[in-house]
């Protein structure tokens, strides 16, 4: 099993659910996504670039689904949270029901077509 796997189902709930389904849709509708274990978190590549990562706050009840490009994304922007970050945007869930699949897979793609385009947005 990848250490980031293992790392999913060691969380507590609802976290290892949250993660879970996440990672169901991830890989799913990227069947090329790498899940690696990087700065201690489930962090997904595709063609060897960084793509999104997963990170449960336990101290705030949530899971973050953060996007590398995020200072390039265009879609959903409303809905994506930079609280405290200098360029780090990411969709936030306290539960299963508060994962919107056609919001999360919306940004999911417009990532993945931004995929070479770094991530600090320059003049």
């Amino acid at each position: 099993m990848k250490p980031a796997e293992e790392y999913i189902l060691k969380q507590p709930e609802p976290y290892k659910s949250i993660l879970s389904h996440l990672q169901i849709l991830i890989e799913s509708s990227f069947p090329n996504a790498n899940l690696q274990f990087k700065w201690k978190i489930p962090f997904y590549y595709l063609d060897d670039k960084p793509f999104c990562y997963l990170n449960p706050s336990k101290k705030k009840g949530y899971v973050d689904v953060a996007f590398w490009v995020s200072a390039h994304l265009t879609k959903y922007n409303e809905l994506l949270i930079s609280e405290n970050r200098k360029v780090v945007k990411s969709l936030r869930y306290k539960s299963i029901d508060d994962i919107n699949e056609e919001v999360l897979l919306t940004v999911l793609e417009e990532a993945h077509q931004l995929k070479d385009k770094g991530f600090y947005k320059r003049s």
